[in-house]
């Protein structure tokens, strides 16, 4: 899937806006679906948000960031399909990220 693939290069370039953006393209247009996957969309997009209010030193609205992609996170255990391998390696880098940033 191309926008993942384009988020986790964001991700690793740390270009958490353009990270951002690049799930967003998938969701947004599905954003109101009750669908697991599409959650997990929006989970993936907060912490692209919580990396970038990091970088701007907003570290509580970071927080709040950070607690809604881990609302999401459980998600990942239940979507099923042919993307799920690109989730686990997007969710292993944002768990990555958090470790490796400074005030996380």
């Amino acid at each position: 899937m191309q926008a993942c693939e384009a988020f986790i290069l964001s991700l690793n370039e740390e270009r958490y806006y353009d990270a951002h953006e690049d799930i967003e393209a998938l969701w947004f247009p599905r954003r109101f679906e009750d669908n697991d996957e599409v959650k997990l969309w929006k989970g993936f997009i907060n912490a692209a948000v919580c990396f970038e209010l990091m970088k701007k030193r907003r570290e509580k609205a970071s927080e709040t960031a950070w607690k809604t992609y881990l609302k999401y996170r459980p998600l990942l255990k239940k979507v099923t399909g042919k993307h799920c391998s690109t989730y686990v390696k997007i969710d292993e880098l944002i768990q990555n990220r958090r470790i490796s940033c400074p005030n996380s």
